[in-house]
């Protein structure tokens, strides 16, 4: 039977864990806004760099050739925008995981405190209900840590192939720009 001091001291665990979860998602937030800034901030002085640019061209040849070269960088920082954004977002995922993972990891241990306890103390003839409890315990545990592992193969895959498609994407563009440059020469 669980003592006041031990929900005492469950709840603050808890609650320490939630604030914790609060933390990492908001520096998580906070990573992205830094991102976003200095995304705007870069845009914004290359959209008056690419407007001087465009004002100093003389003839349709120059502004062919400007635009091709404008197309390649684009979609490179679109692609490095997408990285950032997504590395971000796989760390605070990541250490959210950590987090939910310790908790997991204590309530089992105290699960299985509880059921060597009540185990202890088991009325005799209830051998054949304590070997049941225990391999039922056992089970879970197991099943749980198939699961987690599981999913982390299928965010390493993920991670895979969202690198792919975006390397994929940015030589797709180049290849369109060289295209685009060679005609407009």
């Amino acid at each position: 039977m669980l003592t006041a001091e031990q929900l005492l001291a469950t709840q603050k665990a808890n609650i320490a864990t939630l604030f914790d979860l609060g933390q990492k998602a908001f520096e998580g937030v906070e990573k992205v806004l830094e991102l976003n800034l200095q995304v705007a901030k870069t845009t914004l002085d290359e959209a008056a760099e690419h407007t001087k640019a465009v004002l100093a061209v003389k003839d349709a040849q120059e502004l062919l050739a400007l635009q091709a070269s404008l197309l390649q960088p684009s979609a490179e920082k679109a692609a490095a925008y997408s990285r950032h954004l997504y590395d971000i977002a796989s760390t605070t995922s990541s250490e959210v995981s950590k987090l939910a993972e310790a908790q997991i990891a204590e309530a089992q241990k105290k699960f299985v405190s509880v059921v060597d306890n009540a185990v202890k103390n088991a009325p005799a003839g209830t051998e054949n209900a304590v070997v049941l409890v225990k391999s039922a315990v056992a089970a879970a545990n197991n099943a749980f840590d198939t699961v987690q592992k599981a999913a982390k193969q299928a965010a390493d895959v993920a991670e895979a192939n969202f690198q792919a498609i975006t390397n994929t994407a940015v030589k797709a563009t180049q290849a369109a720009a060289s295209t685009k440059s060679r005609k407009a020469a």
